[in-house]
């Protein structure tokens, strides 16, 4: 069961997923399996300090660092997008609790410190991303990351889609994205 909430000051998403704490703990710190749910090229160094750097398609970055990581409980990082006025890296923090659940996991996700003009389209990315990284952990191939569509061309100009395109691709406008 999933549950997603918007509220004033964060983005929550919870879910339960069947597998351990410790294996779906991974999918947060180690580069490898992070990329088949999110991102094309990650730099992670998962300790107090340590960088969080997303590459989602060689134009859309996020950047920060770990806050704190509790094997297998709990991991804190902050996060931002290279480039942006609004929401600059390390600008917003993500805390990721894992709560043993029968024979699974509860995942709590909280995105804090988001201006209120990034929270409708941040809660609309991590139901993205969570749904994509639940399907891996169940074997399955999320196949080719919709959100990860490049927001500029290669001369820097933002790319505008249509809003027929993003109903039927399920994604948010790219003006919405950094």
């Amino acid at each position: 069961m999933s549950m997603e909430r918007l509220d004033p000051i964060t983005v929550v998403k919870e879910m339960y997923i069947e597998c351990s704490p410790e294996t779906l703990f991974s999918f947060f710190i180690d580069p490898q399996k992070m990329v088949q749910w999110m991102g094309s090229q990650v730099l992670l160094e998962p300790k107090t300090g340590g960088a969080f750097r997303i590459d989602f398609n060689g134009t859309d970055m996020v950047a920060g660092h770990y806050v704190e990581v509790e094997p297998h409980e709990r991991v804190v990082f902050t996060w931002g997008w290279i480039g942006s006025d609004t929401l600059p890296p390390g600008s917003s923090r993500v805390e990721v609790q894992l709560h043993r659940q029968d024979k699974g996991t509860q995942l709590v996700l909280k995105h804090t410190g988001l201006p209120d003009s990034r929270r409708p389209t941040h809660l609309a990315g991590w139901n993205y991303y969570i749904a994509r990284l639940q399907l891996v952990l169940q074997g399955g191939e999320p196949g080719p990351d919709t959100f990860a569509i490049p927001t500029t061309n290669a001369k820097g100009n933002k790319v505008e889609i249509h809003d027929a395109d993003l109903r039927n691709e399920g994604r948010f406008r790219s003006k919405d994205r950094p």
